[in-house]
C-alpha cells in the first residue's frame, strides 16, 4: 500500500506547520492492522521524509506527540508479515475528534 500519495503531499504542503495550533488538523491516519499502533499525521516534511503527529501505541502511557519517519512506517513488518496501512476512509479531522486526550494545553 502506498502510504503517502501526491494528493496527501499537496495537502500537507497547504496546511503547513501546526505546532502552535491548540487543536491541529489530522491529515492522514496510519495503523497497524495486526497489532497495536495508530499514527495521526498533522505535518509532513518532504526534505526529511518525516511526519509529525500524535502516536498511540500500547496503553495511554505511550501516547505522545512526536516525529515518525515515512521509511519506518513503510519498512515495518509485524505479525504474519503485515505492514502499516493508511486508513483509506479517514477524513481530515481535528485531533480532538479522534483523540481527545491529545489536545495541546
Amino acid at each position: 500500500m502506498q502510504l503517502l500519495t501526491s494528493e496527501l503531499l499537496k495537502r500537507f504542503a497547504k496546511v503547513e506547520r501546526q505546532e502552535k495550533v491548540h487543536d491541529p488538523l489530522v491529515i492522514a491516519k496510519f495503523f497497524n492492522p495486526a497489532g497495536a499502533g495508530t499514527w495521526y499525521a498533522t505535518e509532513y516534511d518532504p526534505e526529511t521524509k518525516e511526519f509529525f503527529g500524535y502516536v498511540s501505541l500500547i496503553g495511554d502511557w505511550n501516547d505522545e506527540w512526536g516525529s515518525f519517519a515515512l521509511a519506518e512506517l513503510e519498512n515495518y513488518r509485524g505479525k504474519f508479515g503485515v505492514g502499516i496501512e493508511r486508513d483509506l476512509y479517514f477524513e481530515e479531522k481535528r485531533i480532538s475528534e479522534v483523540e481527545l486526550k491529545a489536545i495541546r494545553q
